[in-house]
């Protein structure tokens, strides 16, 4: 089995994407949303990759599974949009959402952005623990920056202070393109 590879999005990523991620939405979580409810899973550089935003994908055996994505929401502020992991890809031995999560923060920290802002449904307790382990801190509502986009299913948010020196993130930002372990 091939190591997994993190790396920007491309364009001929675009179907694989919603494929990826609806699954997961409405069988493992149950969510009535459906691509229509998402336009940015269509429009994915016109969406994120502008400003200082971007979209990343895992790839592993070139198959997508797991993707994130950072809209810049202005005044040195990002959104945390669309991590989403593949249920075979997912646990700490892959290290899939940690790569992501990292080469988000790299991109972010490069682009002079000073924080990452994120929602989250309430109970999606897994995705808190992550969070909060990877950096971030639990914020209410009105903590939120007054543009950041609020999707429906946000209850929870959180938001991460990007460090601006690489140490910081205990070496595991990954260059693009390079494989993780496994």
């Amino acid at each position: 089995m091939a190591a997994t590879i993190i790396r920007p999005y491309a364009a001929p990523d675009r179907d694989r994407i919603p494929a990826l991620i609806l699954p997961i939405q409405q069988v493992e979580f149950g969510m009535p949303i459906t691509a229509d409810d998402q336009p940015d899973l269509l429009a994915i550089d016109s969406y994120y990759q502008t400003g200082a935003g971007g979209f990343w994908v895992a790839e592993r055996d070139d198959e997508i599974v797991g993707t994130i994505g950072l809209k810049d929401i202005a005044k040195r502020n990002g959104a945390l949009r669309k991590l989403f992991v593949a249920a075979h890809a997912r646990g700490r031995e892959l290290g899939v959402a940690v790569g992501l999560l990292d080469a988000l923060v790299q991109h972010a920290r490069q682009s002079g952005m000073q924080n990452v802002f994120l929602g989250t449904a309430r109970d999606f307790h897994s995705a808190h623990r992550f969070y909060k382990k990877n950096g971030f801190r639990e914020i209410s509502r009105m903590g939120l920056p007054v543009n950041f986009p609020v999707m429906m299913v946000d209850r929870k948010f959180f938001q991460l202070a990007i460090p601006q020196s690489p140490t910081t993130t205990g070496g595991r930002s990954r260059v693009k393109g390079t494989p993780l372990p496994g």
